[in-house]
């Protein structure tokens, strides 16, 4: 079975859920919730809701090029 290797700011995904005890799923509907927002907007919420910059930013950018808005 081959593996899967995620990149660009997917490849951040596995150590988000082990860090933060949430699936990427539930990361990213927080940052649909908050549409219409600028990107930067969106990485506020996140971190607000206590992932650090990096990761927020590695999933405010994959969502929004994912739902076709980047």
């Amino acid at each position: 079975m081959a593996e899967t290797v995620l990149k660009g700011p997917a490849s951040y995904f596995p150590s988000i859920e082990r860090k933060y005890g949430r699936p990427i799923a539930d990361w990213r509907q927080v940052v649909r919730s908050g549409y219409p927002a600028k990107h930067m907007e969106l990485v506020t919420l996140l971190k607000e809701r206590g992932l650090g910059h990096g990761h927020a930013n590695a999933v405010v950018a994959y969502t929004l090029a994912q739902d076709g808005l980047k």
